[in-house]
C-alpha cells in the first residue's frame, strides 16, 4: 500500500477520497450508534454534507469517459443526490421508516459499493491499495478479507439498530 498515487493524484481527486473515507467512517458511526436523539439528528446532516460533496465532486472526476467526459459512475453520483434528499424529506416528514431504508441503502450502495468500484486496476485507489505490482493473491486474500469483515459489521449494525424515542 501507498499513498503516492494518491498524493499525485488531481486536486479533485484527492479532495473526493478525502471526504468519501470521511462520510465512510461517519456513515459506520450512524449505523452503529443510537438513532434519533439529537447527536443522531446532528451527525446526520453532518453525513448527508458529505455525501453530497463526494457525490458533487465524483461529477468532476473524469477518468472514464464513455459520453463525452462521463461515465456510469456519474449517474451514480446523481442517483446518490437524489437518495439523500429522499432520505431527508422522509426524516423531515415522520416516516422514519422509509428515512432509515433510505439511508442505510444509500451508504450501502453510495459507499461501499461504489467505494468498492474504485478498486478496478487503473484507477487511483487501486494503485494506493496494491502499489505498482498489482494485486498478489496475498494482497487480494487481504482486501477480501477487509470486506467481508466491513460487510458483517454493516449487517450486525443496521440489524442491532434501535431507534430512540422520536421527538416531533
Amino acid at each position: 500500500m501507498s499513498l503516492s498515487p494518491l498524493l499525485h493524484a488531481s486536486p479533485v481527486i484527492q479532495l473526493h477520497a478525502l471526504i468519501a473515507i470521511a462520510a465512510l467512517l461517519l456513515g459506520a458511526v450512524q449505523l452503529w450508534r443510537r438513532k434519533g436523539d439529537p447527536l443522531h439528528r446532528a451527525l446526520g446532516r453532518v453525513w448527508v454534507a458529505l455525501m453530497a460533496m463526494v457525490a458533487g465532486s465524483g461529477l468532476f472526476i473524469w477518468t472514464i469517459r464513455l459520453w463525452g467526459p462521463f461515465s456510469p459512475i456519474h449517474l451514480l453520483s446523481l442517483l446518490v443526490l437524489v437518495m439523500l434528499w429522499r432520505g431527508v424529506r422522509a426524516a423531515r416528514g415522520g416516516n422514519i421508516a422509509a428515512h432509515r431504508r433510505i439511508m442505510q441503502g444509500t451508504y450501502i450502495f453510495g459507499m461501499i459499493i461504489t467505494g468498492l468500484l474504485t478498486f478496478i486496476p487503473g484507477r487511483t485507489m487501486y494503485a494506493v491499495a496494491f502499489g505498482p505490482q498489482g494485486a498478489t493473491p496475498q494482497k487480494l486474500a487481504v482486501f477480501a478479507a477487509l470486506v467481508v469483515a466491513a460487510a458483517a459489521a454493516g449487517l450486525y449494525a443496521a440489524r442491532r439498530a434501535k431507534p430512540a424515542a422520536i421527538r416531533a
